[in-house]
């Protein structure tokens, strides 16, 4: 009896045991699907914040991610896809105000429209890509136009000085009005400028582009075994081109610009296409000015930029010493002309003295006088002051004796105040 419990007993302890065991079990099993769940949930939640889905979960490799870009390459302003079977060339058009318009305006560019697609003869696609705006280049271009702006300002300054040195008052005033306008546009410049680029940090500032797609295949061209890639590249480049500028002058029977992009521009077009998030971060600008597509950057020579910077030093020199020598000429000048204009004056007023006393004269001593006079005020040298003072002839020695002996007679006579003076100037001539 005693063996019969001790048996019942152990098997029931190794039932507790394979149960226990069993419990254990389910529980490990349990724990482990709960965990392959929750990292398949994880990878699945990763793809999606990554933009993965279908069969873009797994892995993704370089040769699968040139599957999803579907294109080849871009080149000569064109897309190449399909494995070189399809090339594509992008038209970017400039849209117009069509609300603010007329109803005839309206008609015309509906016209036109309707003209555009009446010429299709070929398979087209309408692309429009909203994206933010790139206040920088704006901003830059702002910039440049002021640093114009006041060097043109400058050397109005430089001009009105000289205007006003030259005695030029309507000259200086027309450039004192041409400078005041210059800087009210400056200001205004200004202005504008640090708005737009207190603008560019707001990056909800949105542009809407519209593309136009024009494709060619391969195929209409015909059988292509017997051309080379370059060549097969040259010929549907011609085609594109032919067509792309049909639709441009199409298009612009209804007023809309457009024109071809180029293959950077394209390049640009792609990759916002393909990074949305990412673009307004990593501008694609911004990374082709700093050359990450070079192998190494290069500088100029260090002697090169210290010989361009004597040619600056030089050349500010040679502004310096020009602008002091026509300041120095410009003094000189008019020195001169106040000597002459000094000069001038005083021969006027001793032609009108000799003039009154004309009467006292005779007609070879009035006109030697007069000669006199301008030799005195002409600037004569030394050489021609002794010539004009050498011995006089007999004849001429007998005049002034002549006119020495009529100023004697009338000097008996009382004489008024006229011919006092009119003896003093005989008695100077006759002296010289």
């Amino acid at each position: 009896m005693n063996a019969i419990n001790i048996l019942n007993l152990i098997l029931i302890i190794l039932i507790l045991v394979i149960l226990c065991l069993g419990a254990t079990y389910f529980i490990l099993v349990l724990k482990s699907k709960n965990k392959a769940k929750d990292q398949k949930d994880d990878k699945t939640g990763n793809n999606k914040r990554l933009g993965l889905s279908g069969r873009f979960r797994e892995d993704l490799s370089q040769e699968s991610i040139y599957k999803f870009m579907e294109f080849d390459e871009v080149k000569d302003n064109m897309i190449i896809r399909k494995n070189r079977e399809q090339y594509v060339m992008v038209i970017q058009c400039q849209g117009v105000n069509y609300d603010l318009m007329s109803e005839e305006e309206k008609i015309s560019v509906e016209e036109g429209f309707v003209q555009f697609l009446n010429t299709l003869r070929f398979p087209i696609q309408l692309y429009i890509q909203t994206r933010s705006l790139n206040l920088r280049d704006i901003v830059e271009e702002y910039k440049d136009r002021i640093k114009a702006m006041e060097q043109e300002i400058e050397q109005l300054d430089v001009k009105i000085r000289e205007a006003e040195m030259k005695g030029n008052v309507a000259q200086a005033q027309k450039l004192k009005y041409q400078k005041r306008r210059k800087e009210n546009v400056l200001s205004y410049g200004a202005d504008i400028s640090e708005y737009v680029g207190r603008l560019s940090l707001n990056k909800n500032v949105l542009q809407q582009k519209t593309y136009v797609i024009v494709s060619y295949f391969v195929s209409e061209f015909g059988s292509t075994s017997t051309y080379s890639k370059d060549e097969i590249d040259n010929m549907c480049f011609s085609e594109l081109y032919t067509r792309a500028q049909s639709i441009i002058r199409s298009l612009s029977s209804s007023e809309v610009s457009s024109r071809i992009l180029d293959s950077e521009e394209i390049a640009e077009l792609l990759y916002v296409a393909y990074n949305r998030d990412d673009s307004e971060i990593m501008q694609l600008s911004k990374a082709l000015d700093t050359q990450y597509d070079a192998l190494y950057s290069t500088s100029k020579d260090v002697l090169l930029k210290r010989q361009e910077k004597i040619e600056e030093q030089m050349e500010v020199e040679a502004i310096e010493i020009a602008t002091d020598s026509i300041i120095e000429a410009d003094k000189v000048r008019k020195e001169k002309e106040a000597e002459i204009e000094r000069k001038q004056k005083i021969e006027k007023k001793a032609l009108n003295l000799v003039e009154q006393y004309k009467g006292q004269m005779d007609k070879e001593l009035y006109e030697e006088t007069k000669k006199q006079i301008k030799k005195k005020t002409s600037g004569t040298t030394e050489n021609e002051t002794e010539v004009v003072l050498e011995e006089p002839t007999p004849k001429k020695r007998a005049t002034r004796k002549k006119a020495t002996k009529e100023t004697e007679v009338e000097s008996e006579v009382a004489p008024t105040p006229a011919k006092r003076g009119r003896r003093k100037l005989n008695t100077e001539k006759i002296a010289e």
